[in-house]
């Protein structure tokens, strides 16, 4: 069941959106060489709490950790621990946080101090796909129009966009229906209607759509070893168009 959210539910999950939006910038910030990704779990899960917020990950199913940290072929549900970022990685930095009974999400991708061509292409394209399907977040459109802006321009860049894990609702629980593809064809799915809230989350690889699962039962990492990148955003689909509920 898709839950639409009432003027006073989006006002506040914009507040629990701007949170997260705080605790990326504060990411961004502090990504360098040398830090390991579990001082970054730490920063943000401080940073969260002093915003009067509670991490949405910590717990959830079990997962160890506040936020994901997933470095170079790695695509999201890294668990942060004592890994050292060097010069050249790229870290996707997934945050979520509930304030007032709500929940916000949203990820970047970081270089790492200088960082490879393509991992920067990578990464500017797959920001840039998330751009183009929040763009058809709007009453009237259907859930197709989304998945098929972000796969498209994705893939008329040469990268590809992973089909096991997609993008969903959200509000009162972390993961709400309608689940979000970034693949697809416009004009498919259910039409989209004022008051839904949607993460959406493209997940781009360098090389194939293909996935492999480690060993903790998290990580998920490409399977032809290339770099992946992931991008999102809470977005609340109002008469007036998108409103990207985390910035900071």
């Amino acid at each position: 069941m898709i839950i639409l959210k009432t003027p006073d539910e989006i006002a506040r999950m914009r507040r629990a959106g701007a949170l997260v939006g705080r605790v990326l910038e504060v990411l961004r910030e502090s990504v360098r060489p040398g830090v390991s990704t579990g001082w970054l779990d730490r920063l943000a899960e401080n940073t969260i709490r002093e915003g009067s917020g509670v991490p949405s990950f910590k717990g959830y199913r079990g997962f160890p950790a506040s936020i994901c940290a997933s470095v170079n072929d790695e695509i999201i549900h890294g668990i942060p621990g004592g890994r050292i970022l060097v010069e050249g990685d790229i870290v996707s930095v997934d945050v979520g946080a509930i304030v007032d009974g709500y929940h916000g999400d949203a990820a970047v991708t970081l270089g790492v101090g200088a960082v490879a061509p393509e991992a920067e292409r990578l990464m500017q394209v797959t920001s840039e796909s998330l751009d183009a399907g929040i763009a058809n977040a709007r009453p009237g459109r259907r859930l197709g129009d989304i998945g098929s802006a972000v796969q498209a321009f994705v893939e008329a860049n040469g990268f590809s966009v992973v089909r096991d894990f997609v993008g969903h609702g959200i509000g009162r629980k972390m993961h709400e229906e309608p689940q979000i593809p970034n693949f697809g064809r416009p004009g498919e799915g259910i039409r989209l209607r004022a008051g839904m809230v949607l993460a959406i989350e493209p997940m781009v690889n360098a090389g194939g759509h293909e996935v492999r699962i480690l060993g903790d039962g998290w990580t998920a990492c490409t399977l032809d070893g290339l770099l992946s990148a992931h991008f999102e955003h809470t977005v609340a689909v109002t008469e007036d168009g998108p409103e990207v509920l985390t910035l900071p």
